[in-house]
């Protein structure tokens, strides 16, 4: 298989980091005889492929409608005789298939996808979807089938396959004082933790709101941590204050060592409400930290309601307050969350058990030369 992995996207979250891992475990496993990322010059993906030093084509993103990378991107796939394009962001999307439908490009299109949100909102929209050069449609959960099945009218183009996470990244599985140290933490406070852009579906006001019950409630000494950026970090502070929380909760901002970082909480607290599955739950799983998330998207089928962790009702502080409380009360039911959790990651979520998965999809629409 000749490999082009092609995305349009400038940021940086699990969708780009689920590219560089599908890279190297495709390297790794020997499934392919050569292979490409094809991304923005000025993306964040661009950067940390070069720098991991594998084959990046950088472009310069200026309109998902641009029919001259549609016609420069079909040069390109003929070049390296592509086998699959792999799609995975809608305007990657919009640009292989334009290269497709008018610049006849041959190489089969497959499509990779990670939200939840309804894609029937106008004609060209649906016709994309429908388009008969893509010839798969990978989702990362069964709640991101359900939410593309009202535009698209073959449904046996669908598969699930779930997330992925690297266990080698992620090998630290004890505390070590690291966000005590930095933030003048006492020894004796717990530490729980949300690791996620400040972005509307992420419910940062339902975690905010959990923290105050908590806090009122007073039944462990503990400190609260959110880590990330976005467009929403300002409106949660002031919620914060608002609430006269900013004593309890510490604010990290974007932080490059998660892996160090991640093992340092006692609980990871989750209250996303539309969530595709969550990678950083698998990463929770790989670092033995216990969780506590919202029921809500594809969360479900990461996390096994009373065997991996425990699931809240979307928006109910109340209920996520207990949730946590119960499980700072038992440190048997922690034990057994992170243990069980590690085991189901290893069996379902591993680099080398995704790969395998998406290889044989991919391979099943590869173009013979």
């Amino acid at each position: 298989m000749r490999l082009i992995q092609f995305t349009a996207s400038n940021g940086w979250r699990g969708h780009e980091q689920k590219i560089i891992y599908l890279y190297e475990a495709f390297k790794a496993e020997g499934y392919v005889e050569d292979q490409w990322i094809v991304c923005p010059i000025d993306s964040e993906l661009y950067r940390i492929a070069t720098d991991k030093g594998m084959q990046v084509i950088p472009f310069e993103y200026k309109s998902e409608y641009s029919l001259s990378y549609a016609k420069a991107f079909k040069k390109l796939a003929k070049e390296k005789k592509a086998s699959v394009v792999f799609i995975h962001s809608s305007k990657a999307h919009t640009l292989a298939v334009l290269s497709h439908f008018i610049y006849r490009m041959k190489v089969p299109l497959v499509l990779c996808r990670t939200l939840i949100k309804r894609v029937d909102t106008n004609f060209f929209r649906k016709w994309k979807y429908n388009y008969k050069g893509i010839k798969k449609i990978i989702c990362v959960s069964q709640p991101v089938v359900e939410s593309l099945k009202f535009a698209v009218k073959d449904h046996s183009r669908f598969t699930v396959i779930g997330s992925v996470t690297d266990i080698n990244k992620f090998k630290k599985q004890e505390a070590t004082g690291l966000l005590h140290k930095e933030f003048n933490i006492p020894e004796d406070y717990k530490l729980i933790g949300n690791i996620a852009e400040f972005t509307g579906f992420k419910d940062h006001y339902t975690w905010v709101d959990t923290v105050a019950i908590l806090v009122k409630e007073n039944k462990f000494k503990a400190k609260y941590i959110l880590v990330g950026k976005g467009s929403m970090e300002q409106d949660i502070r002031n919620y914060v204050e608002e609430k006269g929380l900013t004593e309890h909760i510490i604010f990290t901002g974007f932080r490059r060592d998660v892996p160090e970082l991640l093992p340092e909480l006692d609980l990871f607290l989750f209250t996303s409400n539309n969530e595709p599955t969550g990678g950083v739950l698998l990463e929770s799983y790989a670092c033995k930290v216990p969780i506590v998330a919202a029921d809500a998207g594809g969360i479900s089928e990461v996390v096994v309601n009373g065997e991996t962790g425990l699931l809240a009702e979307v928006g109910n502080a109340s209920d996520f307050a207990k949730k946590v409380n119960l499980l700072m009360s038992d440190e048997e039911l922690q034990e057994k969350f992170t243990r069980n959790g590690y085991q189901y990651l290893l069996d379902h979520f591993t680099k080398s058990v995704i790969a395998k998965k998406m290889f044989d999809e991919l391979a099943k629409h590869e173009l013979k030369h």
